[in-house]
């Protein structure tokens, strides 16, 4: 028999990976492969996003019951998850406030970095998915998990690099997730008005900078039969996602109709692969040795 394919994704904070890349995910794990998600930090200084769960418990207990929701999430989605041990950097308000001490986002590099070097050499990824250098959106721990994720990429290969964490393993692919695209918006706010749904997307859709994509898309995953799975995990993180809120507004079924993938961008390949894809695993095989180290 074949050695099972791995798939690792990288998160900032407990709820990410139910909502970047999780019908992505639902469908690999029932297809056999081994998917690991490493969530960096607990989301301590995470707020209580979804007003039905806004109470003084929740809130003096927010970094436990987060670890809770997570718990559940994993669950539902059929993945591994390991939290790495970082604080919650939070979201500054402006731009001239300072971040609070000892945080994720002001780690160095390579201490940010080493528990994930880590974990690629334990769990042996032949794929990685995580943020563009954006962060995806300008959270300082989600630009940090870029960082990090693409340090580990490059080094985890490397016998010379992190020493003390383990035999060298070379992931084959990296990749960003592009969910949050504005040719998907606006793809599912024309299907809602069409058939007289009201959209939330407007607003947000006219004050998208009109400039090409900074990382084009090149992955497409089908995965909508798994969209009920991703809606089960993010319901899971109940301080975090309003059921009644702006993330289910648009009915499941249309989003199955007119998007049915989730998207990425292929940032490193170390294998030969055609573009665009439809397959994180496209051009790895299992049993093939990853390339030598540095």
């Amino acid at each position: 028999m074949s050695a099972p394919l791995r798939l690792m994704a990288v998160h900032a904070h407990p709820d990410d990976e139910s909502s970047k890349g999780a019908a992505t995910m639902a469908r690999y794990v029932r297809e056999g492969v081994e998917v690991l998600v490493c969530t960096l930090t607990g989301g301590e200084r995470g707020s209580v996003l979804n007003p039905k769960m806004d109470r003084p418990e929740v809130v003096a207990n927010i970094a436990e019951i987060r670890r809770a929701e997570m718990d559940r999430a994993r669950e539902i989605l059929g993945v591994q998850q390991r939290f790495l041990g970082f604080i919650d950097s939070g979201l500054p308000e402006s731009e001239d406030e300072e971040l609070p001490d000892g945080c994720f986002a002001l780690q160095p590099l390579e201490k940010a970095a080493e528990p994930l070097v880590a974990a690629v050499r334990e769990f042996r990824p032949h794929v990685i998915i995580t943020y563009d250098d954006d962060g995806g959106y300008p959270h300082p721990d989600h630009i940090m998990t870029n960082r990090v994720s693409v340090e580990a990429f490059e080094a985890a290969g490397d016998p010379d690099r992190y020493p003390g964490t383990g035999d060298p393993w070379q992931p084959l692919k990296l990749y960003y997730q592009m969910g949050f695209t504005k040719e998907r918006f606006e793809a599912l706010h024309d299907a809602m008005t069409e058939r007289g749904i009201g959209s939330p997307y407007a607003d947000w859709i006219s004050r998208w900078e009109d400039r090409p994509a900074k990382w084009p898309v090149t992955t497409r995953v089908p995965c909508a039969e798994y969209f009920d799975v991703r809606d089960q995990a993010l319901i899971a993180h109940a301080t975090q996602i309003d059921p009644d809120g702006w993330f289910f507004s648009c009915p499941r079924e249309l989003q199955q109709e007119i998007w049915p993938t989730e998207d990425y961008h292929l940032a490193r390949s170390l294998v030969d692969t055609d573009l665009p894809e439809d397959d994180l695993f496209a051009g790895i095989h299992a049993d093939d040795p990853t390339p030598a180290c540095h």
